[in-house]
């Protein structure tokens, strides 16, 4: 759609070939009747007020786990830095070597093991084990660093921790004048309990404060493990899950439920992204290249953002640009060659010393004093 935005934009009439009964690909907005229900049964509405943490991942009291953290984080952006990424120094043996590999080099704790693993599954949907080293440390890379990409305010993510079964919760984003029974705490939350069918929400309240609305993911492992059950289970499992973090019995009653299976999508096979296991330094390179007069776009495509909609954005007037390129300018020949001001002066001074030697010369060849050849 960016492609033929900006294609149109030039002149042209193009023509979108879509495989689905709707546009939008792997971005979906399900129409429902939440807003009716939530008047009808008399629920209040609230706006909410964001009061980040200093940094983009909860604070860590025990100084072993803390160093490993940092430690990780440290490494990661370091490691990203390598030019390529399929030129990288080290691209070949980052792209043989799996995200797990990687964490069990660098990891000491098992809490930040543990992390780091989830880390993975939230922003790319997939498990350590099966995503290249390379393509990972590039993802995070191009989405500008490990802060950036897992960060709410001034980045990409997140929010509200719970902590196995320790009932620790930390929030980032306080609700201000909240609904009765929510607990102060906004909708994002990054649950780390194994058991826990969610792994990551976001608040989805709309900016006006209607719609009161909690979106959870259900990653990777989780995602295959839940998909066995029916509709209700799954709702039951996620519903209890927040009534424990959030600690409201509230959360056990939702006013509705929606979920979406991307794995069920024909032309999709899943969500966010597609990911690399170990190919990158084969195919990266061609990814975007045009074979004849056909064009490829797509998030996995972008260089800033791939897999998120900005880079579907990028990718799209990216290839749109490539079907219809840039204009050249004309130049005129004095406009390639004229000096400038010190050129002009340099050789103004080298014409006044050669005029002035010119003359000297026949001045004193007159005179006679050298001799004529």
């Amino acid at each position: 759609m960016s492609a033929a935005k900006l294609l149109k934009a030039n002149g042209l009439t193009p023509v979108v070939l879509e495989a689905r009964d709707r546009v939008g690909g792997r971005t979906f907005t399900v129409r429902n009747r939440i807003l009716r229900l939530a008047k009808e049964y008399g629920i209040e509405t609230y706006k909410g007020k964001s009061h980040p943490f200093k940094g983009s991942f909860p604070p860590m009291w025990n100084p072993f786990i803390l160093l490993d953290f940092n430690n990780l984080w440290r490494t990661m952006d370091e490691m990203g830095k390598e030019r390529g990424p399929w030129r990288a120094p080290h691209a070949e043996e980052w792209d043989k070597m799996t995200m797990l590999q990687l964490f069990e080099k660098i990891c000491w704790t098992s809490k930040v093991l543990h992390f780091a693993k989830l880390f993975v599954n939230v922003n790319v949907t997939s498990e350590p084990h099966e995503v290249s080293a390379l393509w990972f440390l590039w993802y995070v890379k191009q989405c500008g660093g490990t802060m950036r990409i897992f960060s709410t305010t001034n980045g990409g993510q997140v929010c509200v921790w719970w902590r196995g079964s320790c009932g620790r919760l930390e929030s980032d984003q306080r609700v201000h004048g909240r609904r009765a029974g929510r607990p102060g705490y906004c909708g994002s939350m990054v649950i780390e309990e194994e058991g826990a069918p969610i792994s990551l929400t976001l608040d989805d309240t709309k900016p006006d404060g209607s719609v009161p609305a909690i979106m959870g993911f259900i990653l990777a492992r989780k995602c295959r493990k839940l998909s066995g059950l029916t509709k209700e289970e799954r709702l039951k499992k996620i519903c209890e899950i927040y009534s424990r973090v959030l600690g409201s019995e509230e959360a056990l009653h939702p006013v509705h439920y929606e979920e979406k299976n991307w794995c069920e999508e024909e032309y999709s096979g899943g969500c966010y992204t597609a990911y690399f296991p170990g190919n990158l330094t084969q195919y990266g390179k061609v990814l975007r290249e045009p074979v004849g007069r056909l064009y490829f776009a797509g998030t996995e495509t972008a260089t800033e953002w791939s897999g998120y909609m900005e880079g579907a954005v990028q990718a799209g007037e990216r290839a749109a640009r490539e079907e219809v390129p840039a204009i050249p300018f004309v130049t005129t020949f004095w406009e390639r060659n004229l000096p400038s001001v010190g050129g002009l002066l340099k050789m103004m001074g080298v014409s006044a010393f050669l005029s002035v030697a010119t003359v000297s010369g026949l001045v004193i060849y007159k005179k006679g004093l050298i001799p004529r050849s």
